[in-house]
């Protein structure tokens, strides 16, 4: 089974949406099921995880509707506030439903400590016994501040998404490689293929310039703990879905069938308990 394990649905909203700047004109409508379906179908996908994209909690109640009634989105990442006082009582809530897998928070946008907080950590804290996943959104200046974050939570699963966002288009930085090196040391944090595109100077690339940084990637964590991920719709301001997918099984074509079938569908089954 072929699994995109990252991707998002929105009714785009310009107060909401404000990330969607002038240079994301393509994005700046509404993304929805009926949209992703026959992509889906065209590149032979069999499934998708739906990930939030806005820090609500009507994000969460929005994908969670969405996966209700399309069979093809086999779980949700959604959001819910960490540092909430009823933090316990939220997370029972929404894991009453079984579609939804775990939590992310755009960390990008925080202070380079956000995960170093008392605050934040203690939320993080309370996800593995209800066995929800932690998507982590950097840049790569912040995954200092996330290796010490990570190393105090051992049994929680954690998932580094777009490879942490190195500027493909440049040679490999230094601090990113050792960076990834030393995250990938802790055996219960897996790593995406996705949103790569987007890292890409202009939006210009060749498929080879992507292959240092995806090698490294599967150097580190190995073919266990790596999942392809379109990032659909935000691909689209650097290359349609059949792009984003060509870029990942090019690469993997010299590998064995039980790598690919594991990061293109298997680990993403597997970690995210669908």
């Amino acid at each position: 089974m072929i699994i995109d394990s990252h991707q998002h649905f929105w009714k785009y909203n310009p107060d909401r949406d404000v990330w969607i700047d002038d240079t994301m004109e393509v994005i700046r409508k509404d993304f929805l099921p009926k949209n992703l379906k026959p992509i889906l179908e065209q590149n032979g996908i069999d499934g998708c995880i739906a990930v939030q994209a806005d820090q609500s909690e009507s994000e969460t109640e929005f994908l969670l509707a969405c996966a209700a009634k399309n069979p093809f989105i086999k779980g949700v990442v959604g959001w819910v506030d960490l540092t909430a006082k009823n933090l316990e009582k939220r997370l029972i809530h929404y894991k009453e439903n079984p579609l939804f897998k775990g939590v992310r928070h755009i960390v990008q946008a925080e202070k380079d400590n956000y995960l170093l907080r008392k605050d934040v950590q203690k939320g993080i804290g309370k996800l593995a016994k209800h066995n929800l996943t932690y998507d982590i959104l950097v840049y790569p200046h912040q995954l200092p501040a996330t290796i010490q974050m990570v190393e105090k939570f051992p049994e929680q699963k954690f998932i580094l998404d777009h490879i942490a966002k190195p500027n493909v288009s440049a040679p490999m930085n230094n601090q990113w490689k050792t960076s990834i090196t030393s995250l990938s040391s802790f055996k219960n944090v897996s790593c995406k293929l996705s949103g790569m595109v987007t890292e890409a100077k202009d939006f210009e690339f060749k498929n080879q310039d992507f292959t240092p940084f995806i090698e490294h990637i599967l150097n580190c964590f190995g073919p266990e703990r790596v999942m392809f991920g379109s990032d659909w719709p935000v691909c689209l301001l650097a290359a349609d879905y059949k792009k984003v997918l060509a870029l990942i099984n090019d690469y993997l074509k010299p590998h064995d069938e039980g790598t690919k079938a594991k990061i293109l569908g298997n680990n993403a089954i597997k970690i995210y308990n669908l």
